[in-house]
């Protein structure tokens, strides 16, 4: 199966220096990521890609090197051909495999504690996971369009296992618990810590992490070192800006959405050899959406089919 943990860097190479630190001096001299938009983006419908009209897609001007391309997706070294091929507010080009990306049905299949009681189907799967307060089950309800698929409470904290939903009776969405939430105990934060973990590493059907990042505030320093970690361990990740409809007031120190990314791409940009997927949304306005189901689908046809 292509697209397992070992086999990412085909796709993302992962710088293997052990000692960068996302806030070591060397961050400083990053050089910055120029944002394809300022505003947020038009959603596209979900339509397979032989019906899908790129033309009415925004143009992204990222270079590149900043891009991320799919496997087997030809692009004749035509910088032009890949921009017109860019998902609306993000770095991902869409590929062959971009087809059947709708949710026709979703259901809650179950929760488990180990990795071993995780279902036995096979079928494809795609972890969401993030700072407790991130917003990963309004994201997860938002892309099957069911208000309380997934447990929403203004209390963080509430995704405590590994929590399995079968899309479409063929591929699964799972719902990961929250990292850095201090007032949950300090036993059970080290419990989830380390069966979510053990999941990223043994869990042989994951096709892709989602790791979600709050656009609307500066970096975290855990998220960095997520992300940090996913990468040293060669887990396939996409990074998903969550809470881009947000604007903060200048006059009280605030950054736009789009300066955040751009600030938390550059830090990250040092352990990574390439820049990974990343997309922004909003579930409030649904923003990405359809991006992110598109860019699902792509991994998820390769992976069936290799």
């Amino acid at each position: 199966m292509l697209l397992q943990p070992r086999l990412l860097p085909r796709f993302l190479s992962i710088s293997t220096n052990p000692r960068f630190s996302p806030f070591s001096p060397r961050a400083a001299h990053l050089t910055t990521v120029p944002l394809p938009i300022t505003s947020p983006p038009i959603l596209s419908p979900i339509i397979p890609e032989s019906e899908l009209d790129l033309s009415v897609q925004n143009p992204i001007t990222l270079p590149l090197q900043k891009l991320f391309v799919p496997p087997e997706t030809n692009l004749s070294g035509d910088a032009k051909s890949a921009h017109s091929r860019v998902l609306t507010g993000s770095n991902i080009v869409l590929g062959p495999y971009a087809r059947d990306s709708q949710v026709a049905s979703a259901e809650y299949v179950k929760s488990s504690v180990r990795t071993a009681d995780c279902p036995s189907d096979g079928l494809p799967e795609f972890a969401l996971i993030g700072r407790s307060n991130v917003g990963k089950s309004s994201l997860l309800n938002s892309l099957v369009r069911r208000k309380n698929l997934a447990l929403t409470s203004k209390k963080p904290g509430k995704t405590q296992l590994i929590n399995h939903f079968r899309i479409n009776d063929s591929w699964y969405l799972v719902d990961l618990p929250g990292y850095g939430y201090a007032s949950a105990p300090k036993d059970s934060r080290l419990n989830w810590e380390e069966f979510t973990k053990d999941y990223f590493l043994k869990r042989e059907p994951l096709v892709s992490v989602f790791l979600l990042i709050d656009a609307s505030i500066p970096a975290k320093q855990i998220d960095l070192e997520y992300a940090s970690w996913l990468g040293r361990n060669r887990v396939p990740m996409t990074l998903i800006f969550t809470k881009c409809d947000k604007r903060k007031k200048k006059k009280n120190g605030g950054r736009r959405p789009e300066e955040n990314i751009e600030i938390f791409l550059s830090l990250i940009s040092k352990f990574f050899e390439t820049t990974p997927p990343w997309i922004m949304t909003s579930s409030l306005t649904n923003m990405g959406r359809d991006e992110i189901l598109l860019h699902m689908s792509q991994l998820r046809n390769y992976w069936l089919k290799h």
